[in-house]
């Protein structure tokens, strides 16, 4: 059973900064679903269905691997079924890419999570958060909100990646990268 686990930081002033990409993708799969989140044994908040385990982390980002190590264990999570989701400065808003393991590619959250693993082998599902605005620093640029003329590219890709994940839970991760890794219309 493939377990969806969104990256984010708590707390209402970081509700809508664009490090909260993850969050916004699985609150918005979980309201699709009429799933509702409980609290996990550690670090994290869940929900299952009957197909996947939805979960969000409850740390700031850059602490990210403790509650995935969390996740893995209080809920007995093979780490080949877990898909990290989150923001990716380094591709444009409007895009997804699935991926089976590899690095961080710099990002905290990521390298937090294969440092408390041990292991990169999981799936993860990036979500290009890049505009044209001024992205440097890049610690800046992503805690800070969208402007509203984003606002139906965000509601589109949270809408793709709801879809890639609903094909990963009965598709190989090949099939789904041949499928959703590619732009959607109206990208920068």
């Amino acid at each position: 059973m493939k377990c969806f686990i969104g990256l984010g930081n708590p707390g209402d002033q970081y509700n809508n900064t664009k490090h909260n990409f993850g969050y916004w993708i699985i609150d918005s799969y979980l309201k699709k679903n009429n799933l509702q989140l409980k609290l996990g044994k550690g670090e994290f908040v869940f929900s299952r269905s009957e197909d996947a385990v939805l979960t969000k982390t409850t740390t700031f980002m850059n602490n990210s691997g403790h509650a995935v190590k969390d996740i893995v264990h209080s809920l007995s999570i093979d780490v080949n079924d877990l898909v990290v989701v989150y923001d990716d400065i380094d591709l444009p808003l409007g895009t997804i890419r699935f991926r089976s393991g590899g690095s961080s590619g710099g990002h905290r959250g990521i390298d937090s999570i294969i440092y408390n693993l041990q292991r990169e082998d999981f799936i993860k599902l990036r979500v290009g958060i890049a505009t044209n605005e001024n992205m440097r620093p890049s610690e800046s640029y992503v805690l800070k909100p969208f402007p509203i003329k984003y606002n139906s590219q965000i509601i589109e890709v949270i809408d793709n990646a709801n879809d890639g994940m609903d094909y990963l839970i009965n598709n190989s991760i090949n099939e789904t990268m041949n499928r959703f890794n590619r732009k959607i219309k109206g990208e920068n």
